[in-house]
Order: structure tokens, then C-alpha cells, then sequence
């Protein structure tokens, strides 16, 4: 009869342990951490005013600024790159933040300065042009007198389409001078060349890795 209350103690005893061990693996979980896995918070970045603007040659370029922040806490933001105002050409700034875990992130923003005539500075050269061999459409975006936003300039049929920025600084005539693309690849424009007469066209050679070195005939739809 003893052996056997010793026995359910013990018993007892090693249940208990269990437990107490097992509330010792209890998820942790506060603000910076779940179980054994810490919590970051990624630094978000707001820019002001838009990712594609344009001045005149010779105006200051007055930056809008971009915020950053991570779980609500405000941080500093570096801005690399410069706008020559000077010098007409598409300038890319960088926005850069980095939160307390020291993890990066980054924004940017384009920048054209341009020189255009008056013989352009009423042209609208705004809209869709189909590519004559697949009718894949590059989008014309007019931005100031004589320069435009172009999404997929060189009407590539598949979703890795890019952003450029085109000038049209004289007349009829338009250039897309070597800059940083929206994919981060350079680019630019040989040959090109702008038609007005209804329906409008245009052709270009587009200078990039990842096209080849045929020229390209759009028409304005």
C-alpha cells in the first residue's frame, strides 16, 4: 500500500515537471519579437510631388523631397545623384533609407532638363503608337514643352516594359538621349526620326541589352 502512494507521487511529480518545462517553450511575442523570430520593420519612403519631372535649362531644380519611416519612427533619407540645370539630359536621383536592423531601401526619381524652341513648344505628340510588326503599344505622356514620358519605347510584346524620357526640342524632331530606364538599364535612341502627317509615326533604333539592333516603325493610333 505504501509503494503505491510512492509510486503516484512520483508519478505526479513527473507530470508536474512537464508542465513546467513545457511553460518555459512558451511563444515570446511583443513588439520585437515572435517565438525566436525578431521582428523588422522596413523602411517605407513617400516621395513628394512625382517620380517624373522636367524644368527648363537654367531653373534651379527645387527637390520635393521623399520621408521615410519604419513602424511610425521618422528616418533619415539620403539622396544620391545630381541635376545638372545647365546641361539639357535625364538625371536620376536616389532616395535611400535605412531602418535600426540596418536593411536598405530605396525610391527614385527622373528628372529632365530640356531646351526646346518655339517651333516645338505647342506640339503634342501625346498618345498611343502602335508598332507596326506585333501592335504593341509604347504610351506618349507629355511632361513640359518638348519632353515625354514614353512607357515601353520600343514596343516590346511582353510585360518587362521600361520607362524613358523623349525630347522633342525643335520642330518635328525627337531624341531620347542615353539615361537610366525605369528597370534600372541604360538606354537611347539612334536614328530617330518624327512624322506628322495623319496618322503620325515615328521610327528609332533603341540601344539597349536586351533589344536587338532593328529600327522600329510605331504608328499613332
Amino acid at each position: 500500500m505504501t509503494m503505491k502512494k510512492i509510486f503516484l507521487l512520483t508519478t505526479g511529480f513527473f507530470i508536474l515537471t512537464i508542465i513546467m518545462v513545457s511553460c518555459k517553450k512558451d511563444v515570446v511575442q511583443n513588439d520585437n519579437q515572435v517565438g525566436s523570430s525578431k521582428i523588422t520593420y522596413y523602411a517605407i519612403l513617400n516621395m513628394a510631388g512625382n517620380v517624373y519631372m522636367a524644368d527648363s535649362v537654367g531653373i534651379p531644380f527645387a527637390d520635393p523631397g521623399v520621408t521615410a519611416t519604419a513602424n511610425g519612427v521618422s528616418l533619415p533619407v539620403t539622396v544620391s545623384g545630381t541635376v545638372d540645370q545647365t546641361t539639357p539630359g535625364v538625371y536620376v536621383l536616389t532616395y535611400s533609407a535605412v531602418n535600426k536592423d540596418g536593411y536598405p531601401a530605396s525610391i527614385q526619381r527622373w528628372v529632365a532638363v530640356y531646351s526646346t524652341t518655339a517651333s516645338a513648344d505647342t506640339n503634342d505628340f501625346s498618345g498611343n503608337y502602335a508598332r507596326t510588326t506585333n501592335n504593341s503599344i509604347a504610351i506618349w505622356s507629355k511632361l513640359a514643352p518638348g519632353v515625354y514620358k514614353v512607357i515601353n519605347p520600343g514596343g516590346a510584346p511582353t510585360d518587362s516594359l521600361f520607362t524613358a524620357i523623349v525630347f522633342n526640342p525643335t520642330a518635328d524632331s525627337i531624341s531620347m538621349p542615353s539615361q537610366i530606364s525605369s528597370n534600372g538599364t541604360t538606354v537611347d535612341a539612334t536614328g530617330a526620326a518624327y512624322d506628322t502627317a495623319a496618322p503620325a509615326t515615328y521610327e528609332w533604333e533603341i540601344e539597349n541589352s536586351g533589344y536587338g539592333t532593328s529600327t522600329r516603325h510605331f504608328v499613332k493610333q
